[in-house]
C-alpha cells in the first residue's frame, strides 16, 4: 500500500497513547531508545493526539526535537468534545503545533467521530477549517479516526469526498461485533475508495493475552510468534490498510512487533484459517462452519460446488479478502452451478452431518459474491 506520497509506509505505525511510564510521568529515555530503534528499523508513523495526556511533548522530546522533520511521519487529532466553542476547537491545532514542534502535521485528524459528537464538527466548521490548514501546507493529508456505525460512516464519506484517509478499530475479534462493525466499517471504507489506518489491532492488550483455547490454538500452529504479533500481522493483511497502529508501552513490547513486521508478509491461505477458527472459539465468527466433508455434493441436482463456494465466502466473512472470494468463486461457481442457481430441494441439509443451512448460506453467497 503506497502512501500519497508516492513511497510506501511501512504497516506498523507507533501509537503513543500508551507511553512507558516512571512513576507518574512519561518515561522519556524510554521512550528515545524506542522511537530510535522504530526508525532505525525502517518505520516512519507516529501517532498523537490533543488528548492523550503530555503524549504530544513526549513526542516532541523524543523524536522531534532530535530528527530531521523528513525522517518521520506525524499524525496528530482534534477533538471537539473538550472544545467549549469554535475558537478552542481550532485553537486545538494551532496548541498542538506548539506542544510538538513539528512545523506541520503529515496527517491530521478530526477525533472519535461517533453519532453524539459529529454534528458538532459541523457546526464548529471544522472539516473547512482543516481544509484550510492543508491548502496552507501545515496538513498534508485529512482524515478522521471513527467510533460507530457503517451506516453514518457511509454519509459522512459521501457528504465529505475530500477526506484524504480514515482511522478504524479493527482486530480479529471485533471482525463481527456489532457494537464495532470492524468488517462493515472496513467495507464502507474500501468501497468508497479510502486508505485505512487502523487502531485497536490487539484491542487493547486483550488479544495479546487471549483466553486459553485461542492460546492453545495459535501456539500449535505457531510456537515461536506472539499471540500479539496474530492480532497485528491479521490487521496488515487486510487489502487497503496504511499503517497499523501499536501502542507500545516498553522496549520489549517493540521489539516483539519489529521482529515480525519488519520483513513483514501477509498471513497465508491457513494462517487465515486458524484466525477463523480463532474467531469461533470467541463466538465472532461470522463465517460458514463447513469441514469439506463433501457429503452435501453427491446429490446435489445442480451440482453446486457447495464447500468451495462457502470458502471463498468464508475469505470475506473471517479475513476481509474480497478480491480473493471473488476470483475463488469464479473459479468454484460456473454457469449453472453457482449459489443463486440452488432450487432449494434440501438434499444438501439432509446430507449435512454439521446440520447447517445451507440453502440459507447459498442464498447469503449469492447476495455477497453475485451482486
Amino acid at each position: 500500500m503506497s502512501d500519497y506520497f508516492g513511497k510506501e509506509v511501512p504497516k506498523l505505525g507507533f501509537g503513543l497513547m500508551r507511553l512507558p511510564r516512571k512513576g507518574l510521568v512519561t518515561d522519556i529515555e524510554q521512550m528515545k531508545r524506542m522511537v530510535d530503534l522504530f526508525l532505525e528499523s525502517g518505520f516512519t508513523y507516529f501517532d498523537t493526539a490533543f488528548v492523550y495526556p503530555g503524549s504530544e511533548a513526549a513526542a516532541k522530546k523524543a523524536l522531534v526535537d532530535r530528527y530531521p522533520r523528513d525522517a518521520y511521519t506525524l499524525a496528530t487529532k482534534l477533538n471537539v468534545l473538550l472544545a467549549p466553542s469554535e475558537k478552542a476547537a481550532k485553537k486545538q491545532f494551532y496548541t498542538s503545533l506548539e506542544r510538538t514542534g513539528a512545523e506541520y502535521f503529515d496527517y491530521y485528524l478530526l477525533h472519535a467521530l461517533m453519532e453524539n459528537n459529529y454534528a458538532r464538527y459541523d457546526k464548529f466548521h471544522i472539516w473547512d477549517f482543516v481544509k484550510e490548514q492543508k491548502e496552507k501546507g501545515l496538513v498534508r493529508y485529512f482524515g478522521f479516526s471513527y467510533h460507530a456505525g457503517p451506516e453514518l460512516l457511509d454519509r459522512l464519506l459521501a457528504a465529505h469526498p475530500e477526506v484524504d484517509f480514515i482511522q478504524l478499530q479493527i482486530n480479529y475479534e471485533d471482525w463481527e461485533n456489532p457494537s464495532v462493525a470492524s468488517r462493515a466499517n472496513y467495507e464502507v471504507a474500501r468501497r468508497h475508495g479510502k486508505s485505512i489506518v487502523i487502531m485497536e489491532p490487539v484491542k487493547g492488550g486483550r488479544l495479546a493475552d487471549p483466553p486459553a483455547a485461542v492460546k492453545e490454538l495459535l501456539h500449535k500452529y505457531h510456537p515461536d510468534m506472539s499471540y500479539a504479533s496474530w492480532a497485528i500481522c491479521f490487521a496488515a493483511s487486510l487489502d487497503g490498510i496504511l499503517t497499523v497502529l501499536s501502542g507500545m508501552s516498553n522496549l520489549a513490547q517493540m521489539e516483539d512487533n519489529i521482529s515480525y513486521m519488519k520483513d513483514f508478509r501477509p498471513l497465508d491461505r491457513e494462517e487465515q484459517r486458524i484466525i477463523q477458527e480463532a474467531q469461533r472459539i470467541l463466538g465472532k465468527s461470522a463465517t460458514i462452519p463447513c469441514t469439506a466433508c463433501r457429503y452435501c455434493t453427491e446429490g446435489c441436482p445442480k451440482g453446486i460446488a457447495i464447500p468451495e463456494i462457502f470458502a471463498a465466502a468464508n475469505k470475506r466473512l473471517g479475513n476481509g479478502q474480497m478480491e480473493e472470494a471473488l476470483s475463488d468463486y469464479r473459479q468454484a461457481a460456473g454457469e449453472g452451478h453457482r449459489a443463486s442457481d440452488c432450487i432449494g430441494c434440501g438434499q444438501c441439509e439432509r446430507a449435512c452431518p454439521q446440520h447447517l443451512t445451507i440453502t440459507e448460506h447459498l442464498k447469503q453467497c449469492a447476495k455477497m459474491l453475485e451482486g
